[in-house]
């Protein structure tokens, strides 16, 4: 499910095992909260199975499915969440923390390197849309 994921396109499989070592699997049951809007964002999900609603000031915005993934962006910034996420559906969600994200960076510089060109690409691709 990582390769699936924008972010870590350039990786080597090598470099994805060492994500997938560091990521850990939780059952979530329907009706449960996975993040809050407005709360320091500390991990990042990819969903294995179920569903999930997305909502922003209480309104919903998005639904998420198996291989859908969301707080990507909080593994390098840290910072509060843009919108809630919670369970319509039982899920199983595969969990990177923050701060072990961050020390695997440490140890593998070379996945640094990867994420930098693959958040360049992000940036271009959106000045473009906004271009457009």
């Amino acid at each position: 499910m990582l390769q699936n994921v924008p972010l870590f396109d350039g990786l080597s499989s090598r470099h994805l095992r060492r994500v997938r070592d560091i990521a850990e699997q939780a059952d979530y049951i329907e009706g449960a909260t996975i993040v809050k809007e407005g709360t320091e964002a500390d991990a990042f999900y990819v969903i294995l199975s179920g569903i999930a609603k997305v909502t922003q000031r209480g309104r919903r915005i998005n639904q998420l499915m198996p291989g859908d993934y969301f707080g990507e962006i909080s593994l390098l910034d840290g910072g509060t969440r843009t919108a809630s996420v919670s369970s319509d559906t039982p899920m199983t969600l595969l969990i990177i923390q923050r701060k072990a994200f961050r020390n695997l960076l440490t140890q593998e510089p070379a996945i640094t390197l990867s994420l930098l060109g693959e958040l360049a690409k992000m940036v271009r691709r959106t000045e473009r849309s906004l271009a457009s």
